[in-house]
């Protein structure tokens, strides 16, 4: 180790106290540890090639870590076949200084309220936060709205529209932003849809959109909420779909399907759609095709591959009326849509706008007629 013997003794002195993370600037030759009385800093003063000197820096600090001056990738090495991202370990890992290495603790399940702080603090970027508000324990803490704030703020900027809807997704859990802030968010996706579809995901059940119930909803909510007392998950949906705030769902997924323009809405709301009717999904449907989805879907209940999904619908089917039994024909149909429809034409086309709301109406015409029955129209 050939460090200037001021560096050495300073990076001694920084790295022997209470650190809870480390980050090296390498064009401002800077390294700052953060402590329990703030931010302590050691600038460099380089007695040979830069990049020589920031290596033997990083081994230095390496060594009295993790014992080792190889870093993060032999500490991960050990780490992985250790099986879980104890506290003690993310704690090291933030001392490294590697960015790498925080990228690893914010995706790691071990991952708290505190080392998120300590993290946001050596690497803020939008990958981070949403690394981080995935995690509960992070986005009920107090670096949720830390964190919430900082990607409604970069929101604007975000380029990739898959990054935009979990961005959207993610602020819009319980208690980070406030009623002006969802607001704002959902009028811009007038505009951009990828917002409507964070939406979507999130707050499925309580879309700001004005809606009334669907036509038979008065009627049928009845026997719909004395079969969904008894665990029938199909009257349960279907009476969650036909109430004011399932109406609203149905309406907006109608909307993103006339204005989406890439590729990457278009796979999120399919991914909306699937987990809004995954209770009553039959177990093993992944269609890649509509037309036999739609055969098997018209076949009577007992082509359900599951004995639950088989009583529930034999219950319902005999307590609904005749002129109802076509709604759970389109329940069914939503049920077994998912990316995996659109797949083979994503695989075989990158188009964008008007040639991608082309591309894929082979799925969407025959969809858009179930879509409708349960709008009532």
């Amino acid at each position: 180790m050939n460090l200037s013997p001021e560096d050495a003794l300073r990076l001694n002195v920084l790295l022997n106290q209470e650190l809870f993370a480390l980050r090296i600037d390498e064009g401002k030759r800077l390294v700052t540890g953060l402590t329990p009385r703030g931010e302590a800093k050691v600038p460099l003063n380089p007695n040979c090639a830069e990049e020589k000197y920031l290596r033997q820096v990083r081994e230095m600090i390496s060594n009295h870590v993790l014992g080792s001056p190889h870093g993060y990738p032999r500490f991960m090495h050990r780490w992985t076949r250790m099986g879980h991202a104890r506290a003690e370990s993310l704690t090291k890992l933030l001392r490294l200084g590697e960015p790498e290495a925080v990228a690893a603790v914010v995706h790691a399940e071990g991952l708290t309220d505190e080392i998120a702080r300590h993290a946001w603090w050596v690497d803020q970027s939008p990958d981070h936060a949403r690394a981080m508000l995935a995690r509960e324990q992070v986005a009920r803490g107090e670096m949720g709205k830390v964190l919430a704030d900082f990607l409604v703020e970069f929101l604007p900027y975000e380029e990739d529209t898959q990054r935009v809807v979990e961005s959207v997704r993610l602020v819009l859990q319980p208690g980070l932003v406030d009623d002006a802030t969802r607001t704002q968010l959902w009028a811009r996706g007038q505009r951009k849809p990828a917002y409507r579809v964070g939406f979507l995901k999130t707050l499925p059940d309580d879309l700001p959109v004005e809606a009334v119930p669907h036509p038979r909803f008065a009627a049928l909510e009845p026997v719909l909420g004395e079969l969904a007392a008894t665990g029938n998950e199909h009257a349960r949906l279907l009476a969650r779909v036909l109430a004011a705030p399932g109406q609203a769902w149905l309406e907006t997924v109608e909307g993103v399907f006339r204005r989406c323009a890439d590729q990457g809405v278009v796979i999120q709301l399919f991914e909306a759609i699937e987990a809004y009717f995954a209770p009553i999904k039959p177990p093993d449907v992944r269609y890649r095709d509509m037309t036999p989805l739609l055969q098997y879907c018209a076949q009577p209940e007992d082509c359900v591959n599951d004995a639950r999904l088989c009583r529930e619908l034999a219950a319902l089917k005999a307590r609904l009326p005749e002129e109802d039994l076509p709604l759970l024909e389109s329940l069914r149909v939503c049920a077994c849509v998912g990316e995996q429809l659109i797949a083979p034409i994503f695989g075989l086309s990158d188009s964008v706008g008007p040639a991608l709301r082309q591309s894929i109406e082979p799925v969407i015409d025959p969809l858009m007629p179930h879509l409708n029955r349960l709008r009532g129209r």
